[in-house]
């Protein structure tokens, strides 16, 4: 009999953390996941496309597929992260103007289970779209990884220095709470 393994969804956005996506794909496949990695267009530049694609032995997503590529296998689970202001309002909105969108904006309607964690600065999160956003999604049951403890906004400038210490950890132990 074979042991048949989740799949997890990691979608990255062009935020700083983005370069070190590749931790929490090697935390999930730690815990067993098989991992996909898409990226929104402008995190394509921010990644290393080709030691991800090493990594979890799969294409780095960024574009729908053309008519007779094969599928990526079903998400299980999805973290976004890390998140920016411009993905997390267009989630809570609707919007799916690219495939990373797309992806997670069916995954929503389909109640697969959602992390997401933002990395934005205090000028963008004291927005009023922006919590509206957060309110939106909370009640599509998208879990978002966001206050004191988990993820505090960032001074305006400031969020560089904050690289090394992003939550991918809190990300990847949430899905796993959401998914069993």
């Amino acid at each position: 009999m074979t042991q048949q393994t989740k799949t997890l969804y990691i979608v990255v956005c062009a935020a700083g953390p983005a370069p070190d996506v590749g931790i929490l794909v090697g935390m999930a496949q730690e815990e067993g996941w098989t991992v996909q990695v898409i990226a929104t267009p402008a995190a394509v530049s921010f990644i290393n496309v080709e030691a991800l694609e090493k990594q979890t032995g799969r294409p780095v997503r960024h574009t729908h597929r053309k008519p007779g590529q094969p599928r990526s296998p079903r998400a299980d689970a999805i973290i976004v992260a890390p998140a920016t202001f411009n993905t997390i309002n267009k989630l809570a909105n609707g919007i799916a103007d690219n495939y990373a969108l797309d992806v997670v904006n069916e995954a929503i309607g389909l109640s697969i289970p959602i992390a997401i964690l933002p990395f934005i600065n205090s000028a963008y999160s004291a927005r009023l779209p922006f919590q509206r956003s957060l309110s939106s999604l909370a009640k599509e049951k998208v879990s978002i990884l966001f206050g004191r403890g988990i993820f505090a906004p960032h001074e305006a400038g400031k969020g560089g220095s904050l690289r090394k210490l992003f939550p991918w950890k809190e990300a990847l132990k949430l899905i796993n709470s959401i998914d069993k």
